[in-house]
C-alpha cells in the first residue's frame, strides 16, 4: 500500500481504532464480562492480521507441554473451514472440517483438537467431555477475544511487521491500538533473522517498553529437512543435496518470503508461485503447478510447499492428484536460541501452579 492512500485511509482507522477501544474499555470496566474457567488456558494471538507465526508457536509450546501432561487439547476458530460451530477432530478430519492449521496439531501431536469461533463454548463443550476433559487448553488466535480471560496471554509480533510501527485497519494491520499489548504476559518477536545485532534486539525492546508483569523473547524460524509428501522417512539432506536441485515452491500462506529466502540460499535454482492465504486448492491450481514444473527440462527438480498447504492438499478432490506430483513439504519450527530455557520456566511455572492461586498472586 502506497503512502498516499495510507494517509488517505487514516480517519477511517482512527474511526476503527476508536471503536475497538471503547469495546476494550467496557471489559476493562467490567460493564462485559470476561469469562474465566477453572482449566489452564494459554492463549495466543497478535494485535495484527496475518500471519505472525502462531502456529509454529503452538507447536512448540505443544511439545513442551505434552511430557508433562498429554492431556492436552488445542481450540481454534478453524479459519476456512466448512464446518459450523463446535468440532471436535477425530482421525478422519480434514482442512474442510476443521482448518489447516488445527489438521496440523492433530495429524502430529496425540491431543485433543477443536474449533469453535466462540472460544467460551468451545472451552465449555472440552470440559464437558468429563473423564477425558483436558486439563489445559491452548487457544490460537485469541488475543482480541476478549470474552475469554485466558490464565497466560501470549503476544506475537512479526518482527518485519512490528506493532509500534503499524496502523489501524485498514490504514495499517493492526486490529486494535498499540496499547492492548499491556494484556499480555509474554511478548513473543518473531521470524527474528539470524543476523539481528544486539543492538537492534536492544533497540526493539525499548520500543515494546514491556511493563513490570511482562517479558519479552525474541523468536527464530528452524527449518527442517524436506520430505516427500509420499513417505516422510524420504528426506533431503539440506547441506549436501539440495544444492543439485532446482525448485519449484508455491504456498498458500500470509508471509512466504522467510521460507523462500531459505530455499534459494540452498538450492541450484528457485521458482515461487504464491496463492493467496489459505488456499482452497482446485485440481486445475495442481494441474497449472505441474504444468510449470514440466516446463523446466532436465531430471533434478521438486517441488516445494509448507505443511499448512499440505493439509489443504489432503482434501479427498485432490489428493490423488498431488500423490502423482514428485512433491516435497518443508517443516518449520521456533527456537529462542540462549533464551529458551527462560521462557520454558515461564511456561511450565504457569502448568505446574494451581489455576486460582495463579490468577490471583501474579
Amino acid at each position: 500500500m502506497n503512502n498516499g492512500l495510507k494517509i488517505l485511509l487514516v480517519p477511517f482507522a482512527f474511526l476503527y481504532g476508536v471503536i475497538t477501544l471503547f469495546r476494550n474499555l467496557l471489559y476493562d470496566w467490567r460493564i462485559l464480562k470476561e469469562k474465566r474457567f477453572d482449566v489452564h488456558t494459554i492463549g495466543v494471538g497478535n494485535l495484527a492480521v496475518g500471519g505472525a507465526g502462531k502456529t509454529p508457536l503452538v507447536e512448540y509450546l505443544l511439545r513442551l507441554l505434552i511430557p508433562e501432561d498429554p492431556n492436552i487439547a488445542t481450540l481454534s476458530r478453524g479459519y476456512k473451514r466448512k464446518t459450523r460451530g463446535y468440532v471436535l477432530a477425530d482421525d478422519n478430519s480434514t482442512a474442510e472440517d476443521i482448518g489447516d492449521e488445527p489438521l496440523i496439531y492433530k495429524s502430529k501431536y496425540k491431543v485433543q483438537v477443536a474449533v469453535d469461533a466462540s472460544r467460551v463454548n468451545g472451552i465449555k463443550q472440552l470440559i464437558a467431555l468429563g473423564r477425558t476433559a483436558p486439563k489445559m487448553i491452548l487457544l490460537d488466535d485469541v488475543f482480541q477475544h476478549r470474552s475469554l480471560r485466558c490464565g497466560l496471554n501470549i503476544l506475537v509480533s512479526d518482527y518485519h511487521n512490528l506493532f509500534f510501527n503499524d496502523r489501524m485497519l485498514p490504514a495499517g494491520t493492526l486490529r486494535e491500538f498499540k496499547s492492548g499489548m499491556i494484556r499480555a504476559d509474554i511478548i513473543i518477536i518473531s521470524k527474528t533473522p539470524d543476523n539481528t545485532s544486539a543492538v537492534e534486539i536492544r533497540n526493539i525492546l525499548k520500543d515494546v517498553n514491556p511493563r513490570a508483569h511482562q517479558r519479552v523473547f525474541f523468536s527464530y524460524l528452524k527449518y527442517g529437512e524436506l520430505y516427500s509428501i509420499h513417505n516422510p522417512n524420504d528426506k533431503l539432506d539440506t547441506l549436501n543435496e539440495l544444492f543439485r536441485y532446482r525448485i519449484i515452491s508455491f504456498a498458500g500462506i500470509a508471509n512466504a518470503e522467510p521460507m523462500v529466502n531459505y530455499l534459494k540460499e540452498y538450492a541450484a535454482d528457485l521458482k515461487h508461485l504464491p496463492f493467496a492465504d489459505h488456499h482452497d486448492y482446485m485440481p486445475k491450481d495442481l494441474e497449472d503447478i505441474e504444468r510449470y514444473y514440466n516446463s523446466f527440462e532436465g531430471g533434478n527438480k521438486i517441488l516445494v510447499t509448507t505443511e499448512k498447504d499440505l493439509m489443504r492438499l489432503k482434501n479427498k478432490d485432490i489428493w490423488p492428484l498431488a500423490k502423482s506430483m514428485n512433491i516435497y513439504v518443508l517443516p518449520v519450527e521456533v527456537s529462542f536460541k540462549d533464551k529458551e530455557e527462560e521462557l520454558n520456566e515461564l511456561i511450565l511455572k504457569y502448568a505446574r501452579s494451581n489455576r486460582i492461586y495463579h490468577q490471583k498472586y501474579t
